[in-house]
Order: structure tokens, then sequence, then C-alpha cells
């Protein structure tokens, strides 16, 4: 029997863990793949507080490693379902709680063309707010037609030298006064009807190759492709104990979900903005309520 399962081993549910063995709780973290999240493959993080510049692999590791040093247990076992009494079966074993965090993240949407997973950090990004600092005075590109992708485009605007922004239909979903903003600035070139058909490089990106509805192609010399095509949470098997709304996880009053003592943390919620700091402050939220609410303080 544990005080408090935990689903995900990225910033939020490390966090959560942390919080959690401090109370002296007992606690089980199960990840499905590797510790870390989506943070693992980010070769520079500059915007952490009390970091200037630390990998993602070095700081996903130095949490997993306060976790271990704490005496937190980790399994690596992909969980099939979550009932209300705090049930957690996953593909070897079930598991007994008194509470639950949930905290699973969300996957960046990908193209899902050569090269884009070897260049990760490399050149290609899904973040420009985590990213953009690295390309000062540079050639980058955007792709997505939403208000992220637009959001993305003038943020880098006003750090890189040259802006395209490429999306595959002839009008943008987002608002009409990010486009109003787009289209004042100079230094950003929009490219529509078009879909980028492939990554170039050789050890990080140097172009990429894009095709219009016409069938004519063209290769772009950049130094950075931010993709901004929206993010994948994967909630399917929650939603017994979960409301979902859009797919990710619907929040009452911070991390309650509707059912109580299940708590949801990080990327996998309802939010205003993903980054890494949010799913660490989710994270520390999460576990603290779950240690009051296991007292049954109000």
């Amino acid at each position: 029997m544990y005080d408090c399962i935990i689903i995900g081993a990225g910033p939020a549910g490390m966090t959560s863990a942390i919080y959690l063995l401090r109370a002296n709780k007992k606690i089980l973290l199960l990840e499905s793949s590797s510790y870390g999240g989506q943070i693992i493959n980010a070769s520079n993080i500059e915007n952490y507080p009390g970091y200037e510049s630390i990998s993602g692999f070095e700081l996903a590791t130095n949490m997993y490693n306060q976790v271990k040093k704490l005496g937190g247990e980790i399994k690596y076992e992909t969980v099939i379902r979550v009932n209300e009494d705090k049930t957690v079966v996953t593909n070897k074993d079930t598991y007994q709680a008194t509470s639950v965090i949930i905290a699973t993240g969300a996957q960046n949407r990908k193209l899902n063309l050569p090269n884009e997973k070897e260049f990760i950090g490399k050149g290609v990004s899904y973040c420009a707010t985590c990213d953009g600092n690295f390309f000062k005075n540079k050639i980058v590109a955007v792709n997505g037609g939403g208000n992220t992708a637009l959001e993305d485009a003038l943020y880098l605007s006003e750090l890189a030298k040259e802006v395209y922004l490429i999306h595959r239909r002839d009008e943008f979903r987002g608002d009409n006064k990010y486009l109003d903003e787009i289209k004042a600035k100079d230094n950003i070139k929009l490219i529509l009807n078009s879909n980028i058909i492939s990554i170039n490089g050789n050890e990080r990106l140097e172009s990429i190759t894009i095709k219009n509805n016409s069938e004519e192609e063209t290769t772009i010399e950049i130094n950075g492709l931010f993709i901004a095509i929206g993010q994948e949470p994967k909630n399917e098997i929650f939603n017994n104990v979960v409301d979902l709304e859009n797919g990710y996880i619907k929040t009452i009053d911070d991390v309650h979900t509707k059912t109580k003592g299940i708590y949801v943390a990080g990327d996998t919620r309802t939010k205003e903005l993903r980054q890494l700091t949010t799913a660490v402050s989710d994270g520390s939220i999460a576990a603290s309520i779950a240690i009051k609410e296991m007292k049954g303080d109000n």
C-alpha cells in the first residue's frame, strides 16, 4: 500500500516525488520509457532558474538522482488503467495507493520526416521560448498555422535575422491580431500552401525542402526549424476517473481532478503555459495538496 503513486517521471512527476518523500510518504513512481520527459532531448536549457545553461539530460538526471537518494521507488511499467479506488493497473502488476498523481506530459506533434529526431537540439526545436535565444541574428523557420506558430514567429522575429513562417494552407487558424503584427514585420516571410518534405544537414540542420500545391520544390537554407503543429496528450486510459478537454485532463482548482484523491500535474493538464518551470510548479502543488488531504485537512 502506497501513500501516493505518481504516473510519469518527467519534471512534474519527479518534483512530486521529491516533495512526498521529504514528507516521509511511501511513493511509487511509474514510467513507461525513460525518466526526464521531453527535456531529456534538450541540448541546452537556459530559462530554468539557477542554471545559466544545463543540458536537459543533466537536469533530468539530477532530479532522478535526488528521487533515488531520498529512497524513491521507481518502476518502468506501462499504466493500463487507474480506478476510482486508486488502484493502478500496469502491464506487469497492480498497485494500491491512497492518492494518485497523473504527470504523463504531452508529446509534441512531429512532422515524421527523416532527420527530424536526430536533429532535435541540433537545429530542430518544438519550443521557441525555450530555444529561440540560440538563434540570435540567424535564419529560422516556423512551421504551423495556429496561435502557437504565430506567436513563435513574432517572438523569434525579435531575435533572428529572418523568419520564414510556413503553413500548409492559404489561411492561418490563429488570431487576426497576431497576423496583423506579423504582416507589419519586415523580417517575417510567409510561405503558404506549402509542406516541409525534408530536413537536410550533416551533423546539424542546414536547410529544409518545401513543396507547394503546384508540386514545386524549393530548398531554403536555415539555421533553426521550430515545429509548432500542436501537442498530443495521451490520456484516454484515464477517462473513467478524469474529464478531458481536447485530450488534456481538466483541472478543478489547480491540480484536482473530478475524482477525490487523484491529481494531475504538468503538461498533461489544461493550462495556459506548458514550460519546464510550470511543470515543476504543478508537481510541488500536487504533492503538497495530496499530503494535506491525506491528513484530512481542508
